[in-house]
């Protein structure tokens, strides 16, 4: 399905984004409720699933045959970090996460050093980005160090991406925030999105445009989260990760996003 999406005041228009029908059928007629959604004003229910005990027992089981399969290219993707620009093999940022308390979450370093402290969001063609960094954000596989955040407790597999305490994010969240969710497969394209905004509009245009979209889609997916429909977001996202830029996976029922001029 469709999200439609008209920013007003902007100089760009957020036309189309890939919404999963089947994730969260309520959007269907989410068109009035997007436009005018801010963060502070979606009520922040949860699923049993989405806040239960199995819930945690999968995500730690998961989390810890991963860490335990993924050992071996997690070192070599370490050394290569290490080896191809200057710094450290891991990024680690405070985010917050259930509850509003912040944590550390884990990621291999893909941009150079001190670049941090400039924009928080990344778009395409950002020159902060390295070359092997913008190589292993393709596949998402700088993400694989926070199956050490689930095994902490701090994240699930499923769930709204842990946002910077600067994007008001979910104070009140009963879950946890996860490695992928119906938001970020929906806005998966986000770099090309914010590859069309100037650099010194981008967090304006995120917090106005992007972020209530983001919100109300994870919000009414957490409400109606079961454990089948986190199987279906984990399997989509893996064959996103797979497949080329582009191409739909049979997991998505909507078209993709897309950027245009409002005049």
């Amino acid at each position: 399905m469709q999200v439609p999406f008209n920013g007003p005041n902007s100089s760009h228009v957020l036309s189309r984004v890939a919404v999963p029908q089947s994730f969260h059928p309520a959007l269907l007629n989410a068109r009035e409720s997007v436009r005018t959604a801010s963060v502070a004003a979606i009520q922040h229910g949860a699923s049993p699933w989405s806040i239960s005990v199995a819930k945690r027992t999968l995500d730690f089981s998961v989390a810890l045959g991963c860490v335990l399969f993924f050992a071996l290219p997690m070192l070599i993707l370490a050394i290569c970090v290490r080896v191809s620009s200057n710094g450290p093999a891991l990024f680690v940022q405070k985010r917050v996460g259930r509850g509003g308390h912040l944590f550390g979450v884990y990621k291999f370093r893909t941009m150079t050093v001190g670049s941090s402290s400039g924009l928080g969001l990344t778009k395409l063609g950002d020159s902060r980005i390295t070359g092997f960094g913008r190589l292993m954000r393709k596949f998402k596989l700088d993400e694989l160090p926070q199956f050490y955040n689930i095994l902490r407790g701090e994240m699930s597999l499923v769930g709204p991406r842990p946002k910077l305490a600067r994007y008001e994010p979910m104070d009140n969240m009963l879950y946890r925030p996860g490695i992928t969710g119906a938001a970020t497969l929906a806005f998966r394209h986000e770099e090309e999105i914010l590859g069309g905004i100037h650099p010194s509009k981008i967090d304006h245009f995120y917090e106005k445009h992007i972020m209530p979209v983001k919100a109300q889609i994870d919000s009414q997916y957490m409400i109606d989260a079961t454990l089948l429909s986190d199987m279906r977001i984990v399997a989509a996202t893996f064959l996103a990760c797979l497949r080329p830029l582009g191409k739909r996976s049979p997991f998505e029922g909507g078209k993709h996003w897309s950027v245009k001029s409002a005049g």
